[in-house]
């Protein structure tokens, strides 16, 4: 290769000297938060900026101390269109803003210590469901209000949830950011939502103006959001199952799931009496003790003390991660017992221990389940995580043991069978994987089956496994390479089998390509619910980046739309245990499985319930199969 060095290129030095920030650059730079940059440069908004639709925030609250007004503010807070309400997490202070049709809007503050009425009747009148409201984190504020036995209702939109809807990717939903984000300014006074957020400021004047400019910045959003869900077709969605499954899942918090905290604990002792045994072990080994979590010891023992081969190597020296182990694992017996020495301590410290550290008073684990998290429209569960739970390992699914119901009650666990796939027949029209899942044919053995050209019955277990290692891929986009890595065969024989698959599912090649094409053109892909997620990342020039957004084309239409049938079902199985009046509440929620909690002379009853409620909530092409089984355990239950 040459460097030319001569090219006819014109260069002017004073075109491309570093050039000040304009204050153009403001709205970005306040998007992604680079405040100190801001500070910095002096930057400020443009006077073009739309200051008209800039709500006022300097508009005084009026604070209602006396029952006889609370009660004309509700009475016309009940008339309005709609009120806009926030509220301190601990609801010792709440402002509802309303529009009473003059020029001004009215605007109510009530502070717990200023008030001489029942706070807890004003709250129930408030959060009834006569008065209309909009906010921001309803999930949030709902559990709360649950929690002290108020009311929760009336709630007709969430700022955030609906700014979620709009940009799945984006990850920044506080007011501050979405209102830097849609307005190019700041909020007047920005003040955190916190308990403490009066007396941090000092002046309660200067913090009741702050916490204003809140309900402000909400109202001003909801007035851009609505349209905005409207003009992207997610208005049904937004209102038929995201808005409606915040009660759900907040009372699904609240529930929360009991936990045998001696069983636990007896657990974890075991497993550490199990992983000392082990250290022992490779000690022994390794012909000297050593810091086993210490990447950097433990190299130098693997690949300078017993001469293993270097598989990888970092900054810092060897790499011993589980891809290198997993490599060296017929090499020597320590290998092993690394690996087996690793997972005991992970289920000690992650779930043995951790677990015991989240059992609440009542003896229950509350998770939170995170609505505005995940791109795909998927739920998340944190603090703890019960998502995670390993289930593929002996030892990993002992810890589902630990999860029992109330005294004389069950579990009732149901999963859908192989729902993204079911959901890729659907999409794809694919005539060959809609024939096996209608005739009710393991959809893995007859993969096999056309793959490895075999009758049914003469699919092997590793054929099988790995036509579902081809069939799960595909609905990732995976590559030949991971597809070999993980089945264990040569790049070779991993594009053999991709290609032959391609080749029998000819409406799922079909799919592949026209969705990446569908997703270039219009910069986002859909689910069957309309779920939108943006794709910036297929008109990058980085290779690697650019291939990433095609294989998210092609997962997001599938799991998206598998995301929003489980999110529907939990509504549906909701509404029907509600309507049957079934002393049975749902308490766990985990990927295409939902968990009911009931008394055991009901259990066959609600099994049929969340059968029957869970495939009947879209109607594909092909069956949508639901099962159902309890227990007197969380694993007992899964069957």
């Amino acid at each position: 290769a040459t460097i030319v060095t001569d090219a006819p290129l014109s260069f002017d030095p004073a075109e491309n000297r570093v050039q000040e920030p304009t204050p153009a650059a403001y709205p970005l730079f306040l998007k992604l938060e680079f405040s100190k940059l801001i500070e910095k440069m002096g930057l400020r908004p443009e006077e073009t900026a739309p200051a008209d639709a800039v709500p006022d925030v300097t508009v005084t609250a009026e604070r209602i101390t006396e029952e006889s007004r609370a009660r004309e503010v509700l009475e016309l807070f009940r008339k309005a269109d709609h009120v806009t309400v926030l509220a301190l997490p601990d609801l010792s202070g709440v402002i509802a803003d309303c529009d009473t049709g003059a020029d001004t809007a009215l605007s109510a503050e009530f502070f717990f210590e200023r008030y001489t009425g029942d706070w807890n009747a004003l709250l129930n009148a408030l959060f009834a469901a006569d008065i209309k409201k909009v906010s921001h984190n309803v999930k949030d504020l709902m559990r709360t209000l649950l929690e002290n036995g108020l009311n929760a209702d009336g709630f007709m939109f969430d700022t955030a949830l609906a700014a979620y809807l709009v940009d799945a990717t984006s990850g920044k939903y506080e007011i501050g950011q979405l209102f830097a984000g849609y307005f190019h300014t700041e909020l007047v006074k920005p003040v955190h939502l916190e308990p403490d957020a009066f007396s941090l400021l000092g002046d309660v004047t200067a913090a009741e103006t702050a916490f204003h400019s809140y309900t402000s910045a909400v109202d001003a959003l909801y007035e851009v959001l609505a349209p905005k869900l409207k003009e992207l077709d997610l208005w049904e969605l937004y209102t038929t199952a995201e808005l409606p499954l915040c009660r759900v899942l907040a009372e699904m918090e609240l529930a929360g799931c009991r936990v045998d905290k001696g069983a636990l604990v007896s657990f974890g002792e075991m497993l550490s009496e199990k992983a000392g045994a082990l250290e022992q072990d490779i000690y022994n080994m390794a012909g000297e003790e050593f810091n086993i979590n210490s990447p950097k010891q433990l190299g130098e023992v693997l690949f300078e003390r017993l001469g293993l081969p270097p598989v990888k190597k970092t900054k810092s020296g060897y790499s011993t991660n589980a891809e290198v182990l997993e490599k060296l694992k017929n090499r020597h017996p320590i290998i092993e017992a690394i690996l087996d020495y690793r997972t005991l301590t992970k289920l000690k410290s992650t779930y043995a221990d951790g677990l015991v550290k989240e059992i609440a008073g009542d003896g229950r684990i509350h998770t939170t389940f995170q609505n505005m998290v995940t791109a795909t429209g998927r739920l998340s569960s944190t603090e703890p995580n019960l998502q995670n739970i390993p289930v593929r390992t002996e030892l990993g699914s002992e810890i589902r043991k630990m999860f029992v119901p109330q005294d004389g009650c069950v579990f009732v666990d149901a999963d859908y069978s192989q729902i993204e796939l079911r959901v890729l027949a659907h999409i794809a029209q694919d005539q060959h994987m809609q024939e096996a899942f209608t005739s009710g044919m393991d959809i893995h053995t007859a993969t096999a089956a056309q793959v490895f050209h075999v009758a049914p019955e003469d699919v092997t277990p590793l054929m099988r496994r790995h036509a579902k290692a081809v069939n799960f891929g595909i609905v990732y986009g995976i590559s030949e390479f991971s597809l070999a890595e993980d089945i264990g065969v040569t790049r070779k024989e991993a594009k053999a089998y991709i290609d032959r698959y391609l080749e029998n599912y000819a409406g799922v090649r079909a799919y592949m390509k026209d969705i990446v094409a569908k997703a270039k053109q219009d910069g986002f892909v859909t689910t069957l619910f309309g779920r939108r997620r943006n794709l910036p990342e297929l008109k990058s020039s980085n290779f690697n980046i650019r291939s990433f957004g095609e294989r998210v084309a092609l997962n997001t239409p599938i799991q998206g739309t598998a995301a929003d049938i489980i999110k529907l079902a939990m509504l549906h199985v909701d509404r029907a245990l509600r309507e049957r009046k079934l002393q049975a509440r749902l308490v766990l929620q985990v990927h295409d499985e939902l968990i009911v909690e009931c008394p055991e002379e009901l259990a066959e009853r609600v099994a049929r319930l969340l059968t029957e409620e869970m495939e009947g909530v879209m109607s594909l092409s092909v069956p949508l199969v639901a099962e159902a089984h309890w227990g007197k355990n969380w694993l007992e239950a899964k069957g």
